[in-house]
């Protein structure tokens, strides 16, 4: 059965649990994906005075990440559909910023398939885990080449698959036996959010299947790289200077 990502279900689904989304994500992955974040924006960390876009921000992480990477200095967009998500970003946001200027950092609701910005914005465009939750997933990426800088970077971090094949067997046990369990116990909601995120990561391209979405986007230089014996795979793609 093909999992619902009608925008309607995604934007239900992650209102209904923004107020415990970052609990949920530390526990569930052990405090990892701190260190997923730190690997991607080290990877890819902000040059020049050109802004940078976060997508699926979510409860805005990555995007500050991002601007305390530019040494505070490079001006950052979270977007996202969701508003129950962007409240928390932007609480987070003000708690963060000391005496930076407010408008550094900016929070906007808008959908991943219909961004709201010029051709050749952003140095960097970025998604962590939320380019899977994407109704279509070509559009996205073609949208975020689009708003990209000619010689910048897309950026795409989410969930896979292990391939150690020991590995891989407990990882799918408990993703699909005990993470729902615990997900629903915690947090109740209508839409069962944690029983949809282990369908829809097998669901989701990985590895070559995704780097060539990426190059079909067009997207050049594309590699990945597995972290965490590959519960997480982070994607690199560069938009042509041309």
């Amino acid at each position: 059965m093909t999992v619902d990502k009608s925008e309607s279900r995604i934007r239900r689904m992650f209102g209904e649990i923004s107020a415990r989304y970052d609990f949920m994500n530390h526990l569930l992955s052990g405090g990892t994906d701190y260190y997923w974040r730190w690997r991607t924006v080290r990877l890819t960390r902000p040059t020049g005075a050109a802004p940078v876009l976060d997508v699926c921000t979510g409860t805005g992480d990555l995007a500050l990440a991002y601007w305390r990477a530019g040494r505070k200095q490079v001006p950052v967009v979270g977007s996202d559909f969701t508003h129950e998500m962007l409240a928390i970003a932007r609480t987070k946001w003000a708690r963060a910023r000391g005496t930076a200027d407010p408008e550094q950092v900016q929070f906007i609701e808008a959908d991943t398939q219909h961004l709201p910005f010029g051709d050749n914005q952003f140095q960097i465009v970025s998604v962590a885990f939320g380019l899977r939750n994407v109704t279509r997933t070509d559009v996205g990426l073609s949208e975020m080449t689009r708003v990209c800088l000619p010689g910048g970077k897309v950026v795409v971090l989410e969930f896979s698959t292990p391939t150690n094949r020991f590995f891989r067997a407990f990882y799918l046990w408990y993703f699909r036996n005990i993470l729902p369990l615990i997900g629903q116990m915690l947090m109740r909601n209508q839409q069962a959010a944690y029983n949809y995120l282990p369908a829809s990561v097998s669901e989701f391209p990985q590895g070559e299947a995704l780097a060539d979405m990426m190059r079909t986007a067009g997207l050049e230089q594309v590699f990945y790289k597995p972290l965490t014996f590959g519960i997480a795979t982070l994607y690199i793609g560069t938009k042509s200077a041309q």
